[in-house]
C-alpha cells in the first residue's frame, strides 16, 4: 500500500486509512478486531477514531486489539469537540485536556499521532483552543493536530492564528468528500493547497451509495445505514435520489465494469488521484466490506477515464461570485483542481 506524508511535518501513513465510527455500534468487539487485523495484514498503519463514536467505544475497542498485538507503525488519529465534558465546550481548554486524557486512557498509548478538533466551536476563542493543543504537543501527550468540518473562513482564523501567535499549526484537515459531495472544491480545497495542509476525506463512498447497493426509485431497506436512518443526515436517500446522483453512480459503474473491478475502487482511486489527498478513510460494518475497499490499493485509473468522472460530477456553480469571477475575471476556480468548469 503507496504510503504519503500527512501535511509538513506530518507522519507518514497509507492511503487507505480505516475508519472506526462503526466501532461499538454497527460493528462488535470481535467483528471490529477482525477488521484491524485484516487492514494491518493488507498494510495499513492510520487508524481514526474519535471520543465521541459509541461514547467512547470506539476508542476503547482499538486499545484492547493494540494491547494484543502492539504494531510499530501504527499512526493513531482521534478527535474531540462533540463529547465535552459538562460544564465546557469541546474546544475549551478544560474540554480538550480532558478529553486528551480520556483519550489516552481508552486507547492505552502514552501520545496520539494526530488529534483532530472534530468542528467549529463557536463557544471557545481560537486562541484558548491552539494554546492548549500546543501545551500538549509539548508536554508529549500528542504529536499532530488537524481539523475536521470548518468553513473556509474558520479554517484560514485557524491557520492564521496559529501562524501570528506561534501555536502549533494544524497539518491536516478532514472534510466530507466524494464523487456525489465536492462543494469543498470551491473554497477549502483551493485553500488547504495554498496553506498546505493534507486533505483526508471521510465518506469516501458517500456512505454506501458508491459501492452499487442501492437502487434508482427503490428506498432501502434492512441491515444498510439508510435502510435503518433513510433521513440519515447529508448522506439521506431522499435527498441523493436525484438525476445528477444516479447520472454519477452509472458513470462509475460503467468505468467498473469496463475494468472489471468493484464499484467502490473506482470511485475510491478517484478520490486518490485529487489535488492534496494523500489518505482516505474507509468505514465499514464488517470484514468482508473493508476487504472490498482495500482493494482499492492496488487499482489505477486511467486519466481518460478520471476526466469523465471529474466532468459528470462537477457540482453547479454559483452565479455569485464565482460565476461573475469567471466571466468577469477570467478567474477559473476548477483549473488548479485539474477539472474544466462547468
Amino acid at each position: 500500500m503507496k504510503i504519503n506524508q500527512l501535511g509538513q511535518g506530518g507522519p507518514f501513513v497509507t492511503e487507505l486509512g480505516l475508519g472506526t465510527m462503526t466501532f461499538g455500534v454497527e460493528t462488535d468487539e470481535a467483528e471490529a478486531h477482525k477488521q484491524l487485523d485484516a487492514y494491518f495484514a493488507a498494510g495499513g498503519n492510520l487508524i481514526d477514531t474519535a471520543d465521541v463514536y459509541g461514547g467512547g467505544e470506539s476508542e476503547r475497542i482499538i486499545g484492547s486489539w493494540l494491547r494484543n498485538n502492539h504494531p510499530e507503525n501504527v499512526i493513531i488519529a482521534t478527535k474531540a469537540r462533540f463529547a465535552p465534558p459538562p460544564g465546557s465546550s469541546g474546544a475549551s481548554r478544560r474540554g480538550i485536556v480532558k478529553a486528551v486524557d480520556g483519550s489516552l486512557s481508552r486507547l492505552g498509548v502514552e501520545a496520539i499521532d494526530l488529534f483532530y478538533i472534530h468542528g467549529w466551536d463557536p463557544e471557545a476563542p481560537v486562541t484558548e483552543t491552539l494554546r492548549t493543543l500546543t501545551d500538549l504537543v509539548r508536554a508529549g501527550k500528542i504529536h499532530s493536530i488537524g481539523w475536521s468540518n470548518t468553513t473556509a473562513w474558520q479554517l484560514q482564523r485557524i491557520v492564521g492564528t496559529a501562524d501570528e501567535h506561534g501555536f502549533v499549526r494544524p497539518i491536516v484537515f478532514q472534510p466530507q468528500y466524494n464523487l456525489l459531495d465536492r462543494v469543498i472544491e470551491w473554497e477549502l480545497i483551493p485553500l488547504c493547497l495554498d496553506l498546505g495542509l493534507a486533505i483526508c476525506p471521510w465518506s469516501p463512498l458517500g456512505g454506501g451509495w458508491l459501492t452499487g447497493k442501492y437502487q434508482r426509485d427503490t428506498p432501502p431497506t434492512g441491515a444498510t445505514r439508510l435502510g435503518e436512518d433513510p433521513d440519515r443526515g447529508v448522506e439521506a436517500y431522499a435527498l441523493r435520489n436525484n438525476d445528477r446522483v444516479w447520472s454519477i453512480i452509472d458513470a462509475v459503474d460503467r468505468v467498473a465494469k469496463q475494468d472489471a473491478v468493484w464499484i467502490g475502487e473506482v470511485a475510491l482511486r478517484w478520490l486518490l488521484d485529487r489535488p492534496g489527498v494523500p489518505s482516505v478513510l474507509l468505514g465499514a460494518r464488517t470484514e468482508k466490506q473493508l476487504q472490498q475497499s482495500l482493494s482499492a490499493a492496488t487499482y489505477s485509473l486511467r486519466s481518460e477515464d478520471h476526466e469523465k468522472l471529474t466532468a459528470v460530477s462537477a457540482p453547479d456553480l454559483p452565479r455569485y461570485p464565482y460565476g461573475m469571477l469567471e466571466k468577469a475575471c477570467g478567474v477559473d476556480i476548477w483549473k488548479r483542481l485539474g477539472t474544466a468548469s462547468t
